[in-house]
């Protein structure tokens, strides 16, 4: 006994003392927030980091919108202060990214005093991998899903056929004293111009999405850690998991087939590495366990057994003779 609270660091601390350093950590963390923000609002080359980040989040747009023939790619703002209000966005979320590490820290350091060692070696190890799982997500919404996500959506409505309108001479633009809208028979003409908000939003939503689902390994080890599932329980659910992934798939990304069933390949991979991981927990708590002379086999189910039951029947039989 004496050797478990030898273990536990400052579990006897009255509550004022844990309010008074949930209260530090706390403004630790919101410091470290308004200095990644701040970091964001760096001028470089004539524009804020966050603008940068901003062109970076849109080039899958531009892209798609050259392959479709517009030779000048443009995003439009609609209120005086929209555009602010995209790059404080911008500030906030990637800001959040940088200020991360110290917010964890922070987390770690107010949690792990009421921790066990082997609990502290056995959480760490997640807080790390979390980020880097949510890194790949975002790569790979970034770099795969929303260009094809943005083919599909310009690409259903033939977004650049004004432009190769205006390119071709519909509108003459050589006398500067007055510019003439030509008269078309046509109808109304649908086209595309986006608004930087719109635009941004879409993209920061596959990002999150992606994010969130490759936490599943990490979400399902840790679980696993707890003894709340097992890889012979995630493996009896698989069909469920599949529907499951299918309807995320259909909610999540565009009515695209092709981007519906690369997100459903990549998270039920991610179900099937984690089902991998959970297994390989539970053979090392087994092993620990065996080593310890703590591992007790289940005693067989022979209620239900019908080799059971019907020797149980020739012993009666046997006894009656006798």
């Amino acid at each position: 006994m004496s050797d478990a609270q030898d273990e536990i660091e400052d579990s006897s601390a009255p509550l004022i003392e844990h309010l008074a350093e949930l209260r530090t950590r706390l403004i630790r963390s919101v410091l470290a927030l308004l200095a990644g923000i701040c970091v964001l609002f760096i001028p470089i080359s004539g524009d804020f980091l966050a603008e940068h980040i901003l062109q970076f989040l849109l080039v899958p747009i531009e892209n798609t919108l050259r392959a479709l023939g517009d030779p000048s790619p443009t995003l439009q703002y609609t209120s005086p202060q929209e555009y602010l209000f995209v790059v404080f966005r911008i500030s906030m979320v990637f800001g959040f990214a940088l200020a991360f590490p110290v917010i964890a820290f922070q987390m770690w350091r107010f949690v792990a005093p009421g921790l066990y060692k082997k609990e502290k070696n056995a959480f760490l190890p997640f807080i790390i991998a979390s980020p880097v799982m949510f890194l790949l997500g975002a790569s790979f919404a970034h770099f795969v899903v929303t260009p094809l996500a943005m083919a599909f959506f310009l690409g259903f409505a033939d977004a650049p056929s004004i432009f190769a309108d205006l390119l071709s001479g519909s509108v003459d633009v050589s006398d500067a004293t007055a510019i003439v809208v030509p008269e078309t028979e046509q109808g109304l003409r649908i086209t595309f111009f986006g608004k930087v908000n719109e635009s941004l939003s879409t993209s920061l939503v596959f990002i999150m999405a992606f994010g969130l689902c490759f936490q599943l390994p990490v979400l399902l080890t840790l679980m696993g850690k707890a003894g709340l599932v097992s890889a012979e329980g995630l493996g009896s659910v698989r069909k469920y998991a599949m529907v499951a992934i299918l309807v995320l798939a259909a909610v999540v990304t565009p009515p695209d087939v092709v981007t519906q069933l690369i997100l459903f390949v990549v998270v039920y991979g991610l179900y099937e590495v984690s089902i991998f991981l959970v297994g390989r927990v539970e053979k090392k708590r087994e092993a620990e366990l065996r080593a310890q002379g703590l591992w007790f086999e289940e005693e067989p189910d022979t209620e239900n057994d019908p080799l059971m039951d019907e020797f149980e029947e020739d012993e009666d039989e046997d006894e009656a003779r006798r």
